[in-house]
């Protein structure tokens, strides 16, 4: 007998900022049968309204949670609180082979809860008659552009995954993998069908919709599926097709990149919107759970002092203070209020400096990218779901930078060079011209220092082969890898060195035959009566 997924018809509220705050009110409808349901424009809106809403969900824990936890998996990071048990992250972050993270328990989930959503919006609408072909295939449009993201990000933590693409099944208990192939084969085949319909940009902008899919976004995405699959020319045609349609640019001060003020900006290709109303819970906290303990934050996800090292052997200043707030630091981006620069040290003594006492933090560092200067704070509702900073899951920057990596590794070295230095030339760093494979090294390098913090590392390390044949993350982790050594042997970082709870050997466990993937959750896998695998050697 079929039956609906036991995931949620319809989602809650999602937020949009900027011209779009009147989608904020929009109620989504219940749990009314749905061929039934659908009968005019508002009520389509409503349900692709809850396709975006599941981008993140309305808290940190869902989807937003996994964020952190890849950085914390790879040399950027530490999972950085040590005054609370790490349980929610020690497992990965350890690489210790379990299966029962409740982390990527939740992530599963909600991917899936918002791919039924975006199911019903791509089975239904076409069916109603009320609505013109054009505004239909936009709203279906949208829907495959969020389902092939879902599933992008799927492919990239768990490998090949359950492909449900109809409002109901057979079964739940009898769904199978897909092979990555045919997972990735559905992702493009959902972008592809997307770009067809989506607007630009500019017409976002001009209807006042800035903040949903474009044209653009698909095509970013698409390319960045084809390169990590190392389908070079379709990445370059897509990548190509962004870069020349002129409706993106790097913003003139890298302080803006990760700052509210400039949420949608030029730079922005695809954004999670927010919004600080504290009426609805549509605004995000994971700024607080990667904030400073001193600061009122959780202090999940602290940056490295092997990155930091990586930004001074570039003499990357700008992009380390835009990064990593350390111990005592004097300033912060968009920071102007004076008390921020004032904390209580273990004595319970107000001394100078931005508090981020090593007793509490492992490396006495905090992510820089998501802090929240304390004008933009709203006053007694700083620790919950209504900060309005957009999440970027797509910068131009990251466009520019897959060009370069796609135009070197077809041999095409001058373009990839002017990609690369476009990125650089905004930090003030000194153009590299660099050829063939020291090239390749320069635009990982590149990649590191960019986009740190932004959920990239973890994968580009999993999919990115060393010239000894292996993947990076094989070089990086197990009793020989280069962070593993850096730790244990090499740093005398004061902070990393001295607060031993989290350990410094971290990543020593990894095993390449099983840690290139995260596990599929248990909880799955018994809830399938067995009929989903787990990833090799869990």
């Amino acid at each position: 007998m079929k039956k609906f997924l036991k995931y949620g018809i319809f989602a809650a509220v999602v937020g949009f900022t900027g011209c779009t705050e009147d989608f904020l009110t929009q109620d989504v409808k219940g749990t009314q049968v749905l061929d039934n349901y659908f009968n005019n424009e508002e009520q389509c809106l409503a349900q692709v309204y809850g396709c975006y809403q599941s981008l993140a969900y309305d808290d940190w824990w869902q989807i937003y949670n996994t964020y952190i936890l890849a950085d914390m998996c790879t040399d950027d990071g530490w999972m950085n609180n040590t005054t609370q048990g790490q349980d929610g992250y020690n497992d990965l972050v350890l690489y210790q082979g379990k299966t029962t993270s409740g982390t990527l328990s939740n992530y599963w989930q909600y991917r899936y809860k918002g791919i039924h959503t975006c199911n019903t919006v791509i089975e239904y609408v076409p069916k109603v008659t009320s609505i013109s072909e054009e505004k239909k295939n936009r709203l279906v449009a949208e829907a495959k552009f969020i389902r092939a993201f879902s599933y992008f990000e799927l492919a990239k933590n768990f490998g090949g995954v359950p492909l449900v693409l109809s409002v109901t099944v057979e079964d739940s208990r009898g769904l199978t993998r897909a092979t990555l192939e045919d997972t990735y084969k559905q992702i493009e085949k959902d972008f592809l069908d997307a770009i067809d319909y989506l607007p630009t940009r500019k017409q976002t902008i001009a209807n006042g919709e800035l903040g949903r899919a474009t044209k653009g976004a698909a095509q970013a995405f698409l390319a960045k599926a084809y390169l990590y699959q190392e389908k070079f020319e379709l990445a370059e045609k897509y990548l190509d097709a962004v870069i020349s349609s002129n409706e993106y640019a790097l913003l003139d001060d890298f302080t803006k990149v990760w700052n509210m003020d400039y949420n949608n900006s030029e730079e922005g290709v695809f954004e999670i919107q927010t919004s600080g109303d504290i009426t609805y819970n549509v605004g995000e906290r994971i700024s607080v759970v990667a904030g400073s303990r001193d600061d009122d934050g959780w202090s999940w996800g602290g940056p490295s002092s092997d990155l930091e090292n990586a930004y001074d052997e570039q003499g990357d200043e700008i992009r380390k203070f835009c990064t990593i707030i350390k111990h005592g630091a004097m300033a912060i981006p968009n920071e102007t209020d004076p008390k921020a620069f004032v904390h209580k040290n273990e004595k319970g003594e107000e001394v100078p400096g931005y508090g981020v006492l090593p007793s509490k933090h492992k490396s006495a560092r905090v992510n820089a990218k998501l802090y929240i200067p304390r004008a933009k704070r709203i006053e007694g509702k700083y620790d919950a779901p209504h900060i309005a900073l957009n999440y970027r899951l797509m910068r131009y920057a990251d466009v520019l930078l897959m060009a370069a990596e796609v135009k070197n590794m077809l041999g095409k070295d001058v373009e990839a060079q002017k990609y690369l230095n476009m990125v650089r030339a905004r930090v003030d760093l000194p153009e590299i011209h660099t050829t063939d494979l020291n090239l390749m090294y320069d635009i990982r390098k590149e990649r590191r220092l960019e986009l740190a913090f932004e959920a990239n590392r973890l994968y580009d390390i999993r999919r990115w082969t060393d010239l000894n044949g292996e993947k990076m993350a094989c070089n990086l982790f197990g009793p020989q890898g280069t962070w593993v050594l850096y730790n244990t042997k090499y740093s005398t970082d004061e902070y990393e060195t001295s607060n031993l709870i989290e350990p410094q050997d971290e990543g020593i466990d990894f095993k390449k035959e099983r840690d290139l993937l995260f596990p599929i959750p248990n909880t799955e896998i018994v809830q399938s009566n067995g009929s989903l695998k787990q990833n090799p050697g869990y």
